[in-house]
């Protein structure tokens, strides 16, 4: 389904509010919440300072590009359970192309916005109508690690370029894919990094890891245990179904474990009644969770059970500067993975403007790109990882 710009903010104001990587008011009796920026870490765990994106790479550029009239697509989550993880990006994705038009009028770069509502049998319906709309020369996205998997050969298969500011299950890099860019680190990078950190605090001695039964959620369960070796006890690991929201054998569960910690890895649409009964079934143990989890649902939902909730992230805190540019073209505060799409619509852009504007031609530009964004350094290796990623550790407060 192909949503306009309109429409999606409509359903957002609706009943999708935004998510703020660091301004989002909490709900749900956890009014004042935000999710606020920890430390930055490597593969290890440990903190790597922060760099300077005042030369982040602008869409405006310098005011002069050439172009015919150009399409560029994003597909994602616009409606259903996770809607906001794709808002925030799709937001970002115009945020972009708002500065690149009303400073290039001779080179204007239309969107147009799909649906998949980050389901991957919905998405192998809606990929193959953007791959047959000839005037799409590049995809941001898609956005969920299933959904990517089910269709990234269809894409491959039509040299579009794909840019995912947001999947980031470790093995869609390693299906021979020409085409597609990861924007941001993949599990093999956060479950280590995740388990690093944890372990590097001191405060745990023993975590329980709960699954959701996506290509994510298990993906990433699977690299934190590993990475957390014995702290990871295995008579607690536990496994819940997307769309679930009675959780009383998992809390039962994690009741008798009695562990300092309990790393979920999944979407906050699961998280945020898991973590309320958790905490009213009388567990204490430090919640910790993932990107699928960091948004301001997640604290508008669980309220005050998400206090002091750890949550990681391969994506990038907001600037001020991005913050206020965000909001004001959209009424909403950045989230998860705005930064990302607004870096990556900025790279395709740079390609346009430089007058790669066939499909072919904007894969060999993504391919060879070396430059600094707002969220990070972009600069891909041959599989379409990035050759330098690092992940975020977030508290809501």
């Amino acid at each position: 389904m192909v949503i306009g710009a309109a429409a999606v903010l409509a359903l957002a104001s609706a009943g999708c509010s935004s998510k703020s990587t660091d301004n989002s008011s909490g709900g749900g009796g956890g009014a004042g919440l935000t999710i606020q920026p920890l430390v930055q870490v490597d593969a290890q765990g440990k903190e790597v300072p922060v760099k300077d994106a005042t030369a982040a790479a602008d869409p405006a550029g310098d005011g002069k590009g050439k172009c015919a009239p150009t399409t560029i697509a994003m597909a994602g989550p616009l409606t259903g359970d996770n809607a906001n993880l794709g808002l925030n990006i799709v937001r970002g994705v115009q945020l972009a192309l708002d500065q690149h038009n009303k400073a290039n009028s001779g080179c204007q770069v239309q969107l147009k916005q799909f649906d998949t509502e980050g389901d991957p049998q919905k998405a192998t319906q809606v990929i193959p109508t953007i791959v047959s709309d000839p005037s799409i020369v590049a995809l941001i996205g898609p956005t969920f690690s299933g959904e990517t998997k089910a269709t990234g050969q269809i894409l491959s298969d039509a040299n579009l370029v794909s840019l995912t500011p947001s999947a980031t299950n470790v093995t869609l890099t390693t299906n021979g894919w020409k085409n597609f860019f990861r924007g941001l680190g993949n599990d093999g990078v956060q479950g280590p990094a995740v388990a690093g950190y944890l372990k590097g605090t001191g405060k745990f001695k023993k975590i329980c890891v709960i699954a959701d039964d996506t290509d994510y959620g298990t993906g990433l369960a699977k690299t934190v245990t590993e990475g957390l070796g014995s702290i990871a006890d295995p008579s607690c690991t536990a496994n819940v179904k997307t769309k679930d929201k009675d959780f009383s054998a998992t809390v039962s569960k994690m009741a008798s474990a009695k562990p300092d910690g309990i790393f979920y890895a999944g979407y906050y649409a699961e998280a945020s009644p898991l973590v309320s009964q958790l905490r009213s079934g009388g567990v204490t143990a430090t919640f910790i969770s993932d990107d699928g989890t960091k948004d301001v649902e997640f604290v508008k939902q669980a309220g005050n059970a998400s206090k002091d909730a750890l949550l990681s992230c391969p994506c990038g805190p907001a600037s001020d500067k991005f913050a206020s540019a965000y909001k004001a073209l959209t009424n909403f505060d950045p989230g998860t993975y705005s930064t990302e799409g607004y870096d990556l619509t900025t790279i395709v852009l740079k390609g346009i403007e430089s007058g790669k504007t066939t499909r072919p031609d904007l894969v060999d530009f993504v391919k060879n790109y070396d430059g600094q964004g707002l969220a990070r350094e972009y600069k891909w290796g041959p599989t379409g990882e990035l050759a330098n990623a690092l992940i975020w550790m977030y508290q809501v407060k």
